[in-house]
């Protein structure tokens, strides 16, 4: 009894030694990768900018004065103002906390609906299995922009709608993924030696298949986001996402696209912000999947 307990806990301590070296591991591999490293930089520029926009020493992003519409860029208004004589500056870094919070929010709950229905039903198979197979498929069939369209005619807009709007259509993904990986790892011999010692369905799950399968969910969450920020610009530009007077990067882009001949700028950087946006999100997703596989 001695000999078998001093064995399980060599193996405890192993694998709580074993596991900080696999995420520096990670972590190595990731900063090794000078686009990762510039995405990772970019983006948390962005992210800081979006989070202190309430502390910068901004003009009042929705104060319209109309002795100074369409003013060029000024030392009172750095990037000049719109339409209505708003400081276009101040609504391009509030634009950005829009941005990032759909961007965040949407993969999110995407992620805490889907992730554990397809683990579920990856684990346990039959009936709920089938069913759920059968409602993917029909999920990914649809087009989500077009769904998102459909419920913004019939319930309205706005960005706590269009975030709901989006985890509706967006689940289908991480659950379809989920459910793969737990279909693979369930039969790998550590998670059938726990079975036959008489660990439990949480314990199999929650301790030997869901930390292995945490890498791949957390590179589909990051991979989400840049989708996520090009469905709230497409919407936004045609009308039907964020309402006034929330600033958004497609809305503005929409609103100067009728005097874009002579003040290009108004439409140019929100457009180039939402491009850098998404390719430094893109960039950092791409690194965190070579540093978690790196035979990809």
């Amino acid at each position: 009894m001695k000999a078998s307990s001093h064995s399980k806990t060599s193996f405890a301590e192993l694998e709580a030694e074993k596991a900080p070296s696999i995420w520096a591991e990670v972590a190595r591999r990731f900063f090794a990768n000078p686009l990762a490293v510039m995405g990772l930089v970019v983006a948390s520029l962005i992210v800081f900018f979006a989070l202190s926009a309430d502390v910068l020493p901004l003009a009042e992003r929705d104060f319209a004065d109309f002795s100074e519409v369409l003013d060029l860029p000024s030392a009172k208004h750095p990037l000049g103002t719109d339409g209505l004589g708003r400081d276009f500056l101040s609504r391009i870094i509030y634009g950005a906390r829009t941005s990032m919070v759909v961007g965040f929010s949407v993969p999110l709950i995407s992620t805490l609906i889907g992730v554990p229905l397809g683990a579920f039903a990856g684990w346990r198979g039959g009936w709920f299995d089938f069913v759920l197979l059968r409602v993917i498929e029909i999920v990914t069939a649809l087009p989500s922009i077009l769904v998102a369209i459909l419920l913004v005619s019939v319930w309205g807009s706005g960005i706590e709608k269009l975030i709901l709007y989006m985890s509706l259509t967006g689940w289908a993904g991480g659950a379809r993924f989920a459910r793969a990986q737990f279909l693979q790892l369930r039969e790998r011999e550590y998670v059938l030696s726990a079975r036959v010692l008489g660990a439990s369905d949480l314990r199999m799950m929650f301790q030997h298949i869901l930390p292995n399968a945490s890498g791949p969910i957390i590179v589909g969450l990051m991979t989400s986001i840049p989708g996520a920020i090009f469905a709230e610009a497409g919407l936004s530009y045609l009308g039907l996402g964020i309402n006034d007077p929330v600033p958004s990067w497609g809305k503005m882009v929409a609103q100067s696209q009728h005097y874009i001949q002579v003040y290009w700028h108004l439409a140019v950087i929100p457009t180039v912000l939402i491009a850098i946006t998404m390719m430094a999100f893109t960039f950092v997703g791409d690194g965190l999947r070579d540093a978690f596989d790196p035979y990809m």
